[in-house]
Formats: C-alpha cells, sequence, structure tokens
C-alpha cells in the first residue's frame, strides 16, 4: 500500500523525516519496504524560468517560425526560435533552458544549443504538456503579465516533492489501511517517545440537509450480509475533471483520477479506509435502492465490460427491477458516475467479510473496495465518512443534499470489551511495565479503560480494531508501542537439554537423501499441494471419494488437495519438453492427503481426514546424451530402480529386509510394490507410467516414476541401529553362471534364493547380462549372474568356493528350474 507523506502530515502535525517515519511505522508493525521521492510533475520542471518576450520578428527562411529575444533574468537576453502561432512582443512566458530535461511520457530529451533554419536557438520557450502541466500544444504559455522574470517555474507553479512508503499491511491490520489510519498509528508512536505529533480528523460539523425531501429511500432484505446500509442523494452536481490538488493525491499513490466524483469516493477510501460507492440516480429506477441477492445464474456485466453469472450468495444493489452493483466489489456497467450525471445517490456501507471475500474469489475479482470490506470495516465508521465525501462533492461538484441520510442499522455492534492484568502484560512481554505506561500506551490507542480492579483492567476496544478480541492481542499493542527493542535481554539464561526426536531425526535423513538424488543429476520440483479433482474423478487408484475438497477453491484447477505427487511431476515434465528440455530427472518431497468417510467420528473433526509425507521421481528422456566418452543412452526403468535401492540403502534398508511385488493398473503400465519383508507393509511403488495417463499431458516419451511413503520409511527405520566391522583383510572371490530360465523368472527371485542358500560367505549377487532371442528354446531367456564370495577371518580354497557355487547351483535348478549354459 503507497502512503504519501505530505497526505500523511494533513493529519498528524509531525517532525519526522520520510526516512525516520519508515523507521517508525516498521517498528509499530507496519512494515515500510521503501522510501521513494516523486514530484506532481515528472522532473519539477527544474531548468525551467520566467522569461519575458522582448522581440518577436518572423523566421528570414520560413513562414511559419519566429525568431525571438527572451529576458529570463540573465545578463544578456536569450535568442530563441519558436514556432507557436501565438507568441508576441510583451508576453510573460514559461522557458526551457539549454541542459534543459523535458519528459513525454516515459520518454525524455535534453534541450541542447541548436541551429533552426540556419539561425541559433539557445532555449525553448514551453506549452503545457510540454512541460505536463496541461494537455494543450495549441501554443505556448502565456503567462499574467505579474509573472517574475527570471524566478524558476518550479516556485511559481508551488511545485512540491512528496515521498512515498510502500507499507506491508498483515491482513489483521486493515486499521492501518489508510493515510488516517497510518496517522493514527504513528501518533501513538510518537506520545510514546515524547515527541510531536498532532492527530486532526477532518470535521465534518458543517454538513446539513439542503432539502427536506427528495431521498433515494433504502431497503435492506439481508441483513446477514449488509449489517450497516447508509445512502444520501445529492442533486444538481455537475461532473467534471478532478481539481488538480485531487488528481496529485490520486496520481501519487498510483490511482487513475476517473472525474470528480468518483475521484472523491477514491479519496475518502485511501484517506479513512472505507470504501464508498456513487450511483447514477436516473438508474435508480422505482427510487429505491434495495440490498438484496438475485437468483443463482444471473448474468450482470460489471464495469469491466464483463458479463458475469451470478451465485445467489453474491449480494448485490439493485434497483426495482435488476442489479446496480456487486456489493462491496465492483460496480455495475449502467449505474455509474459520468460526466453526464446530474444527481449521485452516495452509498456508505458495512458488508459482511465473509460475504464480501468469496463473492471476490467466485468472480476472480480483487478490487480496493473488497480488499478493505473483506478484512473488516468500522461499522461505526459509516455515517461520518457519508458526511465527508458529501461535503467534497458539494464543494467540487456542486448540487445540494435532498432529504434525510438513509441509515439501516438494524444491530449496531457493540464495542468488545476486553480483560486485562498488569501481570499477564508483563509475564507476556517479559519486562516489568509500570501501570502509568501501560495506560498511556491504551490511551494512545484510543482503548478506553472502564474500570481497573485490583490490577485487572476492563477496557473498550475501538471497532476500527477488528484484530483486537483477546487480551493477549491487547498486550501485543503495547509491545508494538513500547517498543519491541527495548526489551532487554536478561543477564540470566535459561536452558534445557533436548534429544533428537523422530521428525528430527526424518528431516535430517531427508536433507540427506536429497543431496543424495542432486548429486546423482536429479533436480527438485515443489508443486502446488492443490490440484484438480479431474485428475481422480474416474480412477480406481486414486477414487474421488478420497479427495479433500476444498470449501472455497480459487478454481476449478485447484479444488482438491493431492492423493499423489505424479501427476505435479507429469505437468513440470510436459512443461519442460515444451521448452526444449527433454532428459528429465526430478524428485520431489511433499505432503498427499486423504479422506475417508468410515472414520468420521462425532466430535473429532479432522477423525476422517489423514496425509502422508512422499518421495517422489521421475526419469524421462536421455540418461546419456552427446557423450564424446560414452555412447547415447535411453533413461530406463532399471535405472530408477538403482536410484530408489540406494535411498533404501542410504537409510538402512537393506535389500535383504523388502520384497517385490509386480502389478499393473491405470497409473503404472507395469511396476512393481515395495514391501517391508514379512510385515506385508508398503513402503513405496515404482514403474513405467500408463500410455493412456502420458498422452493426457502431451507427452510422447515414457516416463518412469517412483513414489515413496516417507513416514513408512521412518517407521521402518526407527528401531534400526548403526553397526560396523572392519574391512577384511582377506580377498573376495567373483565366480560366474550363465543360466537358461523360463522368460516368467525374475532376478529378484535368483537373488532371494541365493542369500537364502549361502547366509555367511555370500556378499553379493549381480545381474550382468540378460539374453532372449535365437538359439535359446521358446520361452527360455539366458541370466548371466555374478556371484561374490568373501571370508573375513581367511583365505577361501577352491575347495569351499566350489561347494558353495554347486549348493547355490541345485538351489536354482530345483526352485527355479534354471539350467547351465
Amino acid at each position: 500500500m503507497n502512503i504519501s507523506y505530505n497526505w500523511l502530515k494533513d493529519y498528524l502535525d509531525f517532525d519526522l523525516t520520510p526516512e525516520e517515519t519508515s523507521a517508525a511505522l516498521t517498528s509499530l508493525g507496519l512494515e515500510t519496504g521503501g522510501v521513494e521521492e516523486v514530484e506532481t510533475i515528472k522532473g519539477g520542471l527544474e531548468g525551467l524560468v520566467i522569461g519575458e518576450v522582448l522581440t518577436c520578428a518572423d523566421h528570414p527562411d520560413s513562414d511559419h517560425l519566429h525568431v525571438t529575444t527572451v529576458n529570463v533574468g540573465q545578463e544578456e537576453p536569450l535568442q530563441i526560435v519558436c514556432g507557436a502561432p501565438n507568441v508576441a512582443a510583451g508576453q510573460k512566458v514559461v522557458v526551457a533552458l539549454v541542459g534543459t530535461k523535458l519528459y513525454q511520457g516515459e520518454e525524455s530529451f535534453t534541450i541542447k544549443k541548436s541551429k533552426i533554419r540556419g539561425t541559433e536557438s539557445f532555449g525553448m520557450i514551453c506549452a503545457e504538456d510540454e512541460i505536463g502541466i496541461g494537455t494543450s500544444h495549441a501554443g505556448i504559455i502565456v503567462l499574467p503579465a505579474d509573472a517574475k522574470v527570471g524566478m524558476p517555474a518550479k516556485e511559481y507553479y508551488n511545485i512540491k516533492s512528496d515521498y512515498i512508503l510502500e507499507v506491508d499491511i498483515t491482513p489483521n491490520r486493515i486499521d492501518g489501511a489508510s493515510h488516517y489510519g497510518v496517522a493514527r498509528d504513528l501518533e501513538a508512536y510518537l506520545r510514546q517517545n515524547k515527541l510531536k505529533g498532532a492527530l486532526t480528523l477532518p470535521s465534518v460539523d458543517d454538513f446539513k440537509i439542503d432539502e427536506p425531501t427528495g431521498a433515494i429511500t433504502v431497503r435492506v432484505e439481508n441483513t446477514e450480509a449488509c449489517p450497516r446500509y447508509a445512502g444520501l442523494t445529492i442533486r444538481g452536481v455537475k461532473v467534471t475533471e478532478s481539481p488538480g490538488w485531487l488528481k496529485e493525491k490520486l496520481t501519487l499513490i498510483g490511482q487513475r483520477p476517473i472525474n470528480s466524483v468518483v475521484d472523491i469516493t477514491n479519496y475518502v477510501l485511501h484517506s479513512m479506509g472505507h470504501p464508498l460507492h456513487a450511483f447514477d440516480v436516473a438508474h435508480i429506477t422505482g427510487g429505491e435502492v434495495i440490498v438484496r441477492t438475485l437468483p443463482e445464474g444471473t448474468k450482470f456485466v460489471t464495469l469491466d465490460e464483463v458479463e458475469r453469472t451470478l451465485s445467489d450468495r453474491d449480494l448485490m444493489i439493485c434497483n426495482d427491477k435488476e442489479g446496480m452493483c456487486i456489493g462491496g466489489v465492483f460496480g455495475g456497467m449502467k449505474s455509474g458516475v459520468t460526466e453526464s450525471t446530474t444527481e449521485v445517490f452516495l452509498e456508505s456501507a458495512y458488508f459482511n467479510p465473509t460475504w464480501i471475500r468469496k463473492t471476490a474469489r467466485r468472480h476472480g475479482l480483487n478490487t480496493d473496495a473488497s480488499f478493505h470490506f473483506e478484512r473488516g470495516c468500522d461499522p461505526n465508521d459509516t455515517i461520518y465518512v457519508l458526511k465527508y465525501a458529501a461535503m467534497l462533492i458539494k464543494e467540487i461538484a456542486g448540487g445540494k443534499i435532498t432529504g434525510d441520510i438513509q441509515d439501516v442499522y438494524p444491530n449496531p455492534v457493540a464495542k468488545p470489551i476486553v480483560k486485562l492484568s498488569y501481570e499477564k502484560v508483563n509475564s507476556l512481554i517479559g519486562k516489568i511495565i509500570d501501570k502509568q505506561t501501560v495506560r498511556s500506551i491504551l490511551n494512545n490507542l484510543e482503548m478506553v479503560i472502564t474500570e481497573e480492579i485490583d490490577d485487572m483492567l476492563t477496557i473498550e476496544i475501538p471497532t476500527y480494531r477488528v484484530d483486537v478480541l483477546r487480551d493477549v492481542d491487547v498486550i501485543e499493542d503495547i509491545l508494538r508501542v513500547y517498543g519491541y527493542n527495548n526489551i532487554e535481554i536478561g543477564d540470566n539464561l535459561k536452558s534445557n537439554l533436548s534429544y533428537e526426536t523422530p521428525t528430527d531425526k526424518g528431516y535430517d535423513l531427508q536433507n540427506l537423501v536429497s543431496e543424495q538424488l542432486t548429486g546423482s543429476g536429479f533436480n527438485e520440483i515443489m508443486n502446488n499441494s492443490l490440484t484438480k479433482e479431474a485428475y481422480y474423478s474416474d480412477s480406481q487408484v486414486y477414487p474421488a471419494s478420497k479427495c479433500v475438497y476444498l470449501l472455497n477453491p480459487l478454481s476449478t484447477d485447484l479444488n482438491v488437495m493431492r492423493q499423489t505427487l505424479i501427476y505435479g511431476g507429469l505437468e513440470s515434465i510436459a512443461y519442460n519438453r515444451n521448452r526444449q528440455n527433454p532428459d528429465i530427472r526430478f524428485y520431489e518431497f511433499g505432503n498427499c492427503y486423504f479422506y475417508d468417510a468410515e472414520k468420521k467420528t462425532e466430535g473429532e473433526t479432522l477423525k476422517e481426514y489423514s496425509e502422508e509425507y512422499h518421495l517422489g521421481m521421475w526419469l524421462s528422456g536421455s540418461s546419456i546424451d552427446n557423450s564424446w566418452t560414452s555412447a547415447n543412452e535411453k533413461s530406463s526403468v532399471f535405472q530408477l530402480k538403482a536410484y530408489v535401492e540406494n535411498i533404501l540403502a542410504r537409510l538402512g534398508i537393506p535389500a535383504s529386509k523388502y520384497d517385490y511385488g509386480q502389478f499393473s493398473n491405470e497409473i503404472f503400465s507395469t511396476a512393481v510394490d515395495i514391501q517391508a519383508k514379512g510385515k506385508g507393509k508398503s513402503l513405496g511403488v515404482l514403474g513405467i507410467v500408463n500410455k493412456k495417463l502420458l498422452k493426457a499431458q502431451d507427452i510422447s516419451v515414457e516416463v518412469y516414476f517412483a513414489e515413496l511413503n516417507w513416514d513408512a520409511l521412518m517407521k521402518e527405520i526407527r528401531k534400526n541401529t548403526i553397526t560396523y566391522s572392519e574391512i577384511s583383510k582377506f580377498p573376495a572371490v567373483k565366480r560366474d553362471l550363465a543360466l537358461l530360465l523360463d522368460e516368467a523368472v525374475l532376478f529378484d527371485q535368483i537373488e532371494k534364493i541365493a542369500y537364502r542358500t549361502e547366509r555367511k560367505l555370500l556378499k553379493e549377487v549381480r545381474l550382468f547380462d540378460v539374453y532372449e532371442g535365437k538359439n535359446l528354446p521358446e520361452g527360455k531367456k539366458s541370466y548371466a549372474v555374478k556371484f561374490v564370495l568373501q571370508d573375513d577371518e581367511k583365505t577361501l580354497n577352491d575347495k569351499q568356493i566350489d561347494a558353495i557355487m554347486q549348493k547355490i547351483q541345485k538351489s536354482l535348478e530345483s526352485e527355479l528350474g534354471a539350467q547351465l549354459r
């Protein structure tokens, strides 16, 4: 939010510099991101002076140029060639001297000594649009005769610098989302620090009704959505361009001036923090404003000329025939104030924040009005801002206020009451603050102490402080005004012993695995936990009935929580492939969310919801491409399997502690389920992604995906202890077997049988070749398997080695029907 330093001074008389103001606001919790010096006219009219045309003659080589001599207060007058038709001797004009930079939009040019048609020119006599004080280019500016020659144009036009403070408003501090709101907070700071600071609220004492009749009446049919609605009627207005001061103030903070009435509503919004809306009375058919909802599906065209389909939960401001405005969010195309408007109905209301927020999200709208209303405006400020705006309209656009103010407020909002003890203040702040200081700060924050008994305060909170409802909220306010930097660090250090929790261990291991994968060429991705229901609508593996739905989704593409990481990864792969990055290695850590209606238990709101932390890994494209050291090689599911097994080994889960179960489904064309041995508990899955799924994402190559249940892995290793042994001093022995097997036999079966047959000396079983083709019986394949044997206590001899290999061979023959080739 942009705050003008000079505008701030309209309400608060203080002496802080812009930089000091920025620091003070930051200490108050209104963090200021930066301070920028700005000018009402770009360039600040630097280098421009008031001059007097002494002579004016026709240019000898042009039928439209003139050669003038101009007194600019220097020793000698300047010769300037001018093409304006209205230039004449005796005029007071604005002159740009040589070296002056002039601006035209975002572009600029510098006045230089030049020759125009052979005649030297030492400056330029300026028109309005050339220096930014107007839009006319019909001729040069002609000033009154009493304009002082040599005076800087900056002084003549009273051009002042201003400073824009970029204040970052947190959602709970909507009371600070205006110039007066910031000034009010800053005053409390100044008083606490015994600095100059006097706050002034613009007076509305002169407000009066000009004519007793002629008011547009108001009827509120939905008081839940609109607890308070007020308005008044102003007739005989003349809507024109706003005066300079008003346009300057709005432009400086990034607002676009529209017309005098609309600009006043925007000025009051940014001054006082309360949105207003002005209607053209000509469009209020029936002479009555009705606040209500319209039937589901009603069409309505908003100010941006977009036709929107309304919900029956969208609050509308209507006439007797149709909607005129989406209440608190956006005006309608027809009913807004234009230069042809002569009668205005001015609205000032308090809308239910929840209704406004839901409507704004439904229609994808984010306006200044919705920003304020959905965070909570002051319901008891409604009439004040209405009167203030009405007085400004009368002053600038004329007109008469006809009829009484219409104010529908059936259930007035009372000021919150909070009980606060000095003991709790000191306990939470960590320092004893004297009672007088506490009372002084509360008073500066307009929090009224109505009662004080036995160190217990009863405090009345102003209704504009929608974030202060508890004693801890009051204490937070006391501390921010007292100053966080004024809380000293004590001399004593209090500490306690801590130990590594499973969460700490899991986090450390996550970092370890991330480093391992990154070192293997993977890139980490982070996808949104919100995804679209369409991914699950026809799924058997991840049915829509298991989805956690959002109550107020931003869009249909973000309406459920993800059940798996795969879809986000496929979107990332498609995005990269479309941008000439086809070789993919991705990994992602993230939560997945599930709903189980059968677990729903009365009184336990979250019983049916669960979440799991998962690790997803994706491979696609080439693993080696255009390398001078190796032949090109495509990624494969076996590479992914190796990465997964390396992760499991790094976590302390060796191959002997898990099994593979093969399967296929809508997600995988072929895959394996990694199960903890003897427990039947799934640790994860890996496989080849189904081509139908890839086609839906417009991916034309194979993708290999693994998803590990990180929570299950952490439980599996929770009781692991670290053991170690010395490296054997005795050599390992390698033996190879070429085995003829049925096509259905997996290497995993060979590995398990070998380890089961020789538990002590067999250290490793490795597959190094697979052959399927001619010269083999039908339905057969050949595996070349390497076995590594080692004794940690002595060197193995041939007799021992042959005995072990024969035993392994016999086991493979009897259990798998293996034959030596």
